[in-house]
């Protein structure tokens, strides 16, 4: 499988799931509570007490109602396939146990075996099962990230990343990190994916709104590529450069300025039109200083969003051994998927881990520096500075 680029225009999802009335037929608090006082039993031995958290959160990474809500997404496609997927004991895995299951795997970043000891199954139903709810949330939950398609959606996002340090029509952030994998020596294209850093990894690189959601996705590509190269290659760029994407209304900076929609991203990524970077260099004059302050509190919330994801689903935050590198894209999005979906639910484990998550989600990367600037570009970062200085002439 090639990269993933997130929202394709020939991929509709028609799946709306009524978020209020989830456990109104069949899935219910009542039944979540019997099934885990049950599970809980079994694996008694294997928890450990978390801070703030009860133990269905600390093992799970998720609260009740957002795990019935998940199971609502997969319950037709993962239940329709034929497999019994058993454990030990030889009782079959009822559709709560399947997703407690990959869950736990995805969240944990435990081995298969370390997760298959924990439930009580072996280590190849654990990846069965994980891969099978994998395409599952893809298919029924790709709803949960999509870029914003209403004009009075994209109206409260530019509000939100204003209120952030006054840039104004600002849509998104966008920021990449490395998912890192131990190759094996003997594998063929291998030194196509070590990276500037000497690790084999892959990169996702990701655009975000002002509450860490994602909007729109890019993953699969080697480690090797620059975050520049690998924003070229998604359709995001392709939509952007065509007035297909971030084309809605201008401000009015002065009489004789406007400012068109626009992303922000740090040095790595080239001055567009559509997506402003930061100054360079140092000493810069104060107009061009207080800039960059203001476009780095912005563009944080993307650091942030990358580490809250990695933080929470920890199979992706460690170094992943041998990893099938058609699948891990498939893995990545499905992780981004519930990163969004606990977001969308309002869960309270976020208020937990929060405390835990610095916006470090690359740590002994330095930063890139991409020399392309559109002159059109930097004449309009030019005017926004000088516009947030209040030194642009009327």
């Amino acid at each position: 499988m090639g990269p993933i680029r997130g929202n394709k225009k020939k991929r509709k999802i028609e799946l709306k799931v009524d978020i209020e009335n989830v456990f109104a037929s069949g899935s219910s608090e009542e039944g979540s509570f019997d099934w885990w006082d049950e599970f809980s039993k079994r694996i008694a031995g294997s928890l450990s007490p978390s801070k703030g958290l009860d133990q269905f959160e600390t093992v799970f990474k998720v609260s009740r109602k957002t795990f019935n809500y998940i199971c609502s997404l997969v319950t037709e496609p993962m239940m329709t396939k034929s497999s019994n997927f058993i454990f030990l004991n030889g009782k079959s895995m009822s559709i709560k146990d399947q997703v407690g299951l990959a869950l736990r795997r995805l969240s944990s970043g435990d081995s298969l075996i370390g997760v298959a000891n924990f439930f009580g199954t072996n280590h190849s139903t654990v990846s069965q099962v994980t891969w099978r709810f994998v395409e599952a949330i893809e298919e029924h939950g790709l709803h949960h990230l999509q870029w914003p398609s209403k004009e009075e959606e994209m109206a409260k996002i530019k509000s939100k990343f204003e209120n952030i340090r006054g840039l104004p029509n600002c849509c998104g952030a966008i920021d990449s990190t490395h998912i890192m994998m131990l190759l094996s020596a003997s594998e063929r294209s291998i030194d196509v994916w070590l990276d500037r850093k000497d690790n084999h990894s892959m990169i996702l690189q990701a655009i975000v709104d002002p509450d860490m959601r994602f909007r729109d996705i890019v993953t699969g590509w080697p480690g090797k590529m620059d975050d520049a190269s690998v924003l070229q290659k998604s359709t995001f760029f392709e939509l952007a450069e065509k007035h297909e994407r971030l084309n809605g209304p201008k401000l009015k900076l002065s009489e004789k300025t406007q400012l068109q929609e626009y992303i922000v991203g740090d040095s790595a990524f080239p001055l567009l039109p559509w997506l402003i970077t930061p100054y360079q260099g140092r000493d810069l004059p104060e107009t061009k200083s207080e800039f960059n302050k203001r476009h780095f509190a912005t563009r944080l919330v993307a650091q942030r969003a990358l580490a809250r994801l990695k933080d929470m689903w920890k199979m992706i935050q460690g170094v992943m051994w041998r990893p099938d590198k058609h699948r891990l894209p498939r893995v990545v999005l499905a992780c981004c998927i519930l990163h969004n979906i606990v977001i969308d639910m309002e869960d309270d484990v976020l208020d937990e881990l929060t405390l835990n998550v610095t916006h470090q989600h690359d740590l002994g990367y330095r930063p890139e520096v991409c020399e392309v600037a559109d002159n059109n570009a930097s004449l309009s970062r030019e005017k926004l500075a000088l516009y947030l200085s209040g030194r642009l002439p009327a």
